[in-house]
C-alpha cells in the first residue's frame, strides 16, 4: 500500500507511526527513499503532534548537499515507501475469527480415547506426553538482538575520525558485531560517526558500551543512540 499523502493529518500519523522504531524510511542508512519523501512534505512537521517525523526531517535535512548520491532509485515516488496493507490496523469487526481450539489434536498424538485403553498403552501414552513436555520446557530459546544506530561525536574538525573509527571498532565485546559506518556533517566542518551494530540483549549493555566508546578522551567527546530496533 505504501505512504498517502504528507498533507492529510492522517497521511502524517502514518508517517510518524512508521518512524517510531526508524531512522530511516527504508534500510539503516539514508537513500532516495528518505530523499523522495524528504522532498514530499510541504511544510515542517509539528514536533508536538508528529515528534518522530520532526526527529526525522532535522537528521535527513543534513544530508541535503548529498541527495543526488545517496543509493537507491529516484524515480520512486514516495507512495512506494511505508507499510504494506497487512501491517496497517484493521477494524476489530473485519478480523477474522480464530479458530476453535482442536482438542483432539493432541489426542491424536498419542492415540484415542474414545474406547477403553490397555493400561499399558495409557502408561505408554502418559509416558510419551512427559516427554514432550520435558522436551519442550528445555528447547533453548534464540538470543534475544537488537540493531543499534549510535551517533559518536568527536571535540572539533581537527579530530582525526579514521584513528577515532579505529579506535571504536577495537572494542570487543561477547555478543557485539560491528555493522557499517558513515560520517555525517554535524556543522562547521565537525562530522560525526555514525555505527550501527548488533547486540545480545543479555550480553551487552549500551551504557557499558557508550562508556568505553567515551574512554577515548582524544577523540570523542560523546555518544548518543540514534535508533534501537528489536530483531
Amino acid at each position: 500500500m505504501g505512504f498517502t499523502d504528507f498533507m492529510s493529518d492522517a497521511g502524517m500519523t502514518m508517517l510518524d507511526k512508521w518512524l517510531t522504531t526508524r531512522s530511516y524510511i527504508a534500510g539503516y542508512g539514508p537513500s532516495q527513499a528518505d530523499v523522495a519523501s524528504f522532498k514530499a512534505l510541504k511544510e515542517s512537521p509539528n514536533p508536538a503532534k508528529h515528534p518522530h517525523v520532526y526527529r526525522w526531517q532535522k537528521h535527513i535535512s543534513s544530508y541535503q548537499p548529498e541527495f543526488s548520491s545517496l543509493p537507491g532509485d529516484p524515480s520512486k515516488a514516495y507512495t512506494t515507501y511505508g507499510p504494506e496493507a497487512s501491517e496497517l490496523a484493521v477494524n476489530p469487526k473485519d478480523a477474522p475469527k480464530a479458530a476453535a481450539p482442536d482438542d483432539e489434536e493432541d489426542d491424536d498424538l498419542f492415540g484415542s480415547d474414545e474406547e477403553e485403553e490397555d493400561p499399558e498403552a495409557v502408561k505408554q501414552r502418559e509416558a510419551n506426553l512427559a516427554a514432550y513436555k520435558k522436551k519442550k520446557e528445555t528447547k533453548v530459546k534464540p538470543a534475544a538482538k537488537s540493531i543499534v544506530t549510535l551517533d559518536i561525536k568527536p571535540w572539533d574538525d581537527e579530530t582525526d575520525m579514521k584513528e577515532l573509527e579505529t579506535n571504536v571498532r577495537s572494542i570487543e565485546m561477547d555478543g557485539l558485531v560491528w555493522g557499517a559506518s558513515t560520517l555525517v556533517p554535524v556543522g562547521f566542518g565537525i562530522k560525526k560517526l555514525q555505527c550501527n551494530l548488533v547486540v545480545e540483549d543479555e550480553k551487552v549493555s549500551i551504557d557499558d558500551l557508550q562508556a568505553k566508546i567515551e574512554e577515548d578522551e582524544d577523540h570523542v567527546q560523546s555518544t548518543d543512540v540514534a535508533a534501537m530496533q528489536k530483531l
